[in-house]
This record gives C-alpha cells, structure tokens and sequence, in this order.
C-alpha cells in the first residue's frame, strides 16, 4: 500500500523595501497611517498579557548603540534591529536606521522582512498619540514641539491630524532643523487650520502649551525641560530620552507629573526613569488602555509619558504595514529561506550549485 507524499511547503517571504514602505506611505496618506498605526498599538496593548516581552538586548558604543527588540505571542515572533548614533548626521547618514521581521512560531518561518527606518518614526509618533488621548486633557490644542529632527514631521502630524492641535510651537538649537519642519508639515497645517510658531527658545516654546513633546537626539543628560516649565494640566510626551544616561527633564519634572510608560523593566533602566529610585511610582500605559488603571484623574494633573519604544510597538508596526503593502500590491517576494527536496539535506544546496556551475561552463565557452 504505497502513501501520497506530503507536498514540499514552501517558504515565501514578503518583503517591504524602503522605497515601497515610503510609496505606501504617500498613497495611504501619513496621517491615515498613523491612525492605522494607533489602532493596531492599542489593540496589541489591550491583549498585553499575550505576549512574551523582555527589555531589548542593547550593545553601546562611545558614539551610539545598537539593539535589537524581540516579542512574541501564540502566533508571531516579531524582531526589531535598530541604531541610535547622533554623529551619523556628520557623514550623511541617519541618526536611526532599522529593519525587523515577523515569523510563524509553529514553524520560526520568517514570513515578512520590512525596513523599519520610516516606520520606527510613525510607531513612535502613533504611540505619543495613544497615551496623549488618554493622558492629556481633552480641551488641548497647542503643542510645544522640542526637537525638531527626524521624527518631529510625524509627531507634528499625529497631534494635528488627529488629536486636534491647532497651534504648534517649534524650538530646536539648530534653526535649519525648524525651518525643515516648518517646510514639510506646511500643507497639512494649513488644511486643518493649524498655526506654525518658531520660537526663540524651550521657555517661549512651552510657556502655555497644553501638550509639550520632547524630542532630542543628543546622548547626554541634558536639561531640555525643567520644573519651572511645568503647568497645571500639562501633559508630556518625553520621547528623546530613550538609552541609559540619556534624559531630557530633570528628577523634579517626573516629582511633580503623574508618570506613564511602556514596559517598566526597559523604562527604569532607559527613560527619564533612570533618574528615579526604584520605587518611585509609575503606571504602564496598558493598564490604562485596558481599564484596570486611570490615566488622566483632574483638569489641573500633570501626565507625564515616559516613551522610550517598546518592541510590541513594533509588531503593531509590522502587522500594519505589511497588511497595508499587501493591499497596495507593494510586497516582493524574496529568496531568504532554501527550498529543499529533502529538509535533511541541506548540502544539496551546494551540489546543486556545482552542477549548475559545470552544465553552463561549456555554453558560456562555446559562446
């Protein structure tokens, strides 16, 4: 009695070049993007305790750091690799450079591989978006924006796009920076009535914003932001700070601030939190999304997120674009993973090629 074969699985492998991820980002729309992007966040924050985390595996340099973010539920393992050098801008590359995978956990068969550069920057954008809905007063419509680099479009265009900011403050130390922002976001600005200030310092920036983000590249414990600043019911979006002996606010910002962050672990040895003794007080943002804790209690409280990125953010990201790329038919295919007659045999990879090496030597001799 002789039995069918089973047929040979084979393992495709979509991929989402930067090229593409930006095409797809034009298409789409960058605030619809974001919106995607905060739906899918506050879906996988919601089911948190599905997913196998861990603070990502850090290797730091005098001039940066490079990391790699792992998570995983039932179905997905999801990697995110990703640098931090702030003396890349000197040689004409970027600060932040990324790229990261989803794969089957039944089988670890990668089954997406994507660019993650632009993507990192809506993430982390849609993620400033999800805790500020719940964190910062309902009333807000201006916004300080301290840093004015890379990420800075895609923060500017959450808040205005989607969270009502009207009137939006600008400072950086580097006036080409501002005036880059000024130039990108100008559009959107204008179509949804929203004010563009560029101002001469942190404290004119800040001085009665509803919402003020922090977003500086440099690797230092700098003081960006300070007590004096505060106001009552100002919420903070504290997004630069994301490497140990990196900050931007002082200890006596996060004192005086009801203080939010991702995943407590990373954030104690990574975010403004590093200042703090071990059991000063903080609440994780999916608590909050998933109702077994509060955000916001009165008008006049001072939030204060503490985001550094966390790798379920990342595996939003993925899920996201991939479906989104897929639906634009802006996914390749690429040969990552051999395909084999027989799964023990992996060295008929190379016999393989050896005979396909001696069948055209003589054609190429005769041509």
């Amino acid at each position: 009695m002789s039995s069918t074969p089973l047929p040979r699985p084979t393992v495709r492998t979509e991929f989402l070049s930067a090229g593409n991820a930006a095409r797809l980002v034009s298409r789409t729309g960058v605030i619809e993007c974001l919106r995607r992007m905060a739906d899918a966040i506050e879906a996988d924050f919601s089911r948190w305790r599905d997913f196998d985390k861990s603070a990502r595996i850090a290797a730091h340099s005098p001039s940066g750091v490079i990391e790699l973010m792992p998570v995983a539920d039932a179905d997905d393992y999801a990697f995110k690799y990703v640098n931090g050098h702030p003396v890349n801008t000197r040689h004409g590359l970027p600060t932040v450079m990324a790229f990261g995978a989803l794969a089957d956990v039944a089988t670890g068969a990668p089954r997406f591989l994507s660019e993650l550069t632009l993507t990192t920057a809506l993430r982390t954008a849609a993620t400033s978006l999800v805790a500020a809905r719940r964190l910062a007063r309902s009333d807000s419509t201006c916004m300080a924006l301290i840093g004015n680099g890379s990420q800075s479009e895609f923060q500017a265009l959450a808040f205005i796009g989607l969270l009502g900011i009207r009137e939006l403050r600008l400072f950086d130390t580097d006036p080409a920076a501002t005036a880059k922002l000024m130039r990108n976001i100008a559009p959107w600005a204008e179509s949804c009535g929203a004010e563009i200030r560029d101002c001469p310092s942190v404290h004119e920036a800040v001085r009665g914003a509803d919402v003020v983000t922090t977003l500086t590249a440099h690797k230092s414990r700098a003081t960006v932001f300070n007590a004096s600043m505060l106001a009552p019911g100002m919420h903070i979006n504290a997004v630069g700070g994301d490497c140990p002996g990196k900050t931007e606010l002082t200890a006596a910002v996060l004192k005086r601030s009801s203080v939010f962050v991702e995943y407590e672990p990373q954030t104690r040895i990574e975010g403004e939190l590093q200042q703090m003794p071990p059991d000063f007080p903080v609440t994780e943002l999916w608590e909050v999304i998933a109702g077994h804790a509060q955000g916001r209690t009165s008008h006049r409280q001072v939030t204060l997120f503490d985001s550094v990125g966390f790798a379920l953010e990342d595996y939003s990201a993925l899920r996201t674009m991939q479906g989104l790329a897929r639906s634009a038919d802006l996914l390749e295919t690429i040969d990552l993973i051999p395909e084999l007659h027989d799964p023990k045999d992996l060295f008929a990879m190379v016999r393989n090629a050896q005979e396909n090496v001696r069948v055209s030597a003589p054609l190429r001799r005769r041509a």
